[in-house]
């Protein structure tokens, strides 16, 4: 095995760390503090091919390795946290278009969700189906339009829905059979389709600088022209999604506990108690050591899934699912630990750290539970 970067890797980590400093770090708390997504940063990150990173260059992405995806990813939220986990949202919804949707649907929708002219969402949850996804009850149902073509009428309601409202395009799971998981179909709805509309703003821990809120379909019209592959695939979408999903929002939580560090260990060096700096003293090396050690094995289980759907493994989910619950679990401790090398200083807004806490927190829960995570794994165990 070999640890070291090739060296497109490396100028691709490079390239997105540049953009973090300059792009996303200078104004995170600004961001956080006045709940405000920048659109303008998700232009920025088209032009460098941020929008699509793993979508297939024939089909208007970047065509980067799921692998090189993360390294984007972790690179980004360095920088800011809620801006980059919007971000992989989008490619995920966008991913999903370009592989599962036919022609005419992919011409309609992803040029411009590459070229940051549409922003997605993603539409899975809903106020009684969480980590049973299969449950969902929002249906949509078949229905003749005024000019005698087919649509789907939706009714239903999707919850933590991030960038509801805020978004252009939703990528939508509902049930057109009573089926179970084979039920579930998958449709591309236009944030102004007739019937959709958005629920209130939830007040959060974090991701402050995202909305999240309802999505909810009140006999809303969608072209059958915009199901995405055929009645009952939906599920299966899905889950491949989320494969992906768990291995970038790992990511992010590497970047954000990446900075945490960073700030930890600067403000060691500084910070001075009975006439030395907090560095000299050995619990605050134990801790750091411990810090930078946990994010060393965070990443290495990151990079095993992403690596493990770049070759099609056919036990991807489960290293997936672990690195998932490792690098969440771990990365969120990280932030914790220098919000307590800070010490009172770490719990002001001004130090940045309690934001980064705040950030990471949910990772633990989104884009399946932890708890979850360790089903999936330890079925997967079992299997064998």
């Amino acid at each position: 095995m070999h640890f070291q970067l090739t060296e497109d890797l490396t100028m691709i980590r490079d390239m997105a760390a540049s953009f973090a400093a300059s792009e996303l770090a200078p104004h995170a708390e600004k961001w956080d503090r006045e709940k405000f997504l920048d659109r303008s940063v998700f232009e920025k990150a088209a032009a460098l091919g941020f929008l699509g990173i793993y979508v297939p260059e024939d089909d208007g992405g970047t065509g980067l390795s799921r692998l090189a995806s993360a390294i984007v990813f972790e690179q980004l939220a360095a920088g800011d946290v809620s801006h980059t986990a919007m971000m992989t949202i989008h490619n995920m919804a966008t991913w999903m278009i370009a592989t599962f949707a036919d022609d005419d649907l992919k011409a309609r929708y992803v040029p411009k969700l590459v070229a940051g002219e549409l922003i997605a969402s993603y539409c899975l949850t809903e106020p009684g189906a969480g980590s049973d996804a299969a449950s969902l009850s929002t249906k949509a149902v078949r229905a003749k339009n005024s000019q005698g073509g087919d649509d789907y009428v939706l009714n239903g309601n999707k919850q933590f829905i991030s960038g509801a409202g805020w978004s252009d395009v939703y990528v939508v799971m509902a049930r057109t059979s009573d089926d179970g998981a084979r039920g579930v179909s998958c449709f591309v709805v236009d944030k102004d389709m007739p019937g959709v509309s958005f629920g209130a703003n939830e007040r959060k821990m974090g991701w402050n600088a995202q909305p999240t809120a309802q999505v909810i379909f009140d006999d809303a019209r969608i072209p059958a022209a915009n199901r995405v592959g055929a009645e009952g695939d939906g599920f299966r979408f899905a889950m491949a999604g989320l494969d992906g999903g768990r291995v970038n929002i790992g990511a992010c939580s590497l970047g954000g506990a990446s900075a945490a560090l960073d700030l930890a260990t600067s403000y060691a060096k500084e910070r001075k108690q009975f006439g030395q700096p907090i560095a000299d003293f050995q619990n605050t090396q134990f801790r750091l050591a411990d810090m930078a050690t946990e994010l060393e094995a965070s990443r290495l289980m990151i990079y095993r899934g992403a690596d493990a759907i770049d070759n099609n493994l056919p036990d991807k989910g489960k290293y997936c699912a672990m690195g998932k619950r490792f690098a969440t679990d771990l990365c969120s401790k990280i932030a914790n630990d220098a919000l307590q090398v800070h010490g009172g200083y770490g719990y002001l807004a001004d130090y940045q750290v309690e934001r980064i806490v705040r950030d990471l927190r949910v990772h633990q829960i989104l884009e399946g539970t932890n708890d979850i995570m360790r089903v999936i794994i330890s079925r997967a165990m079992l299997r064998q």
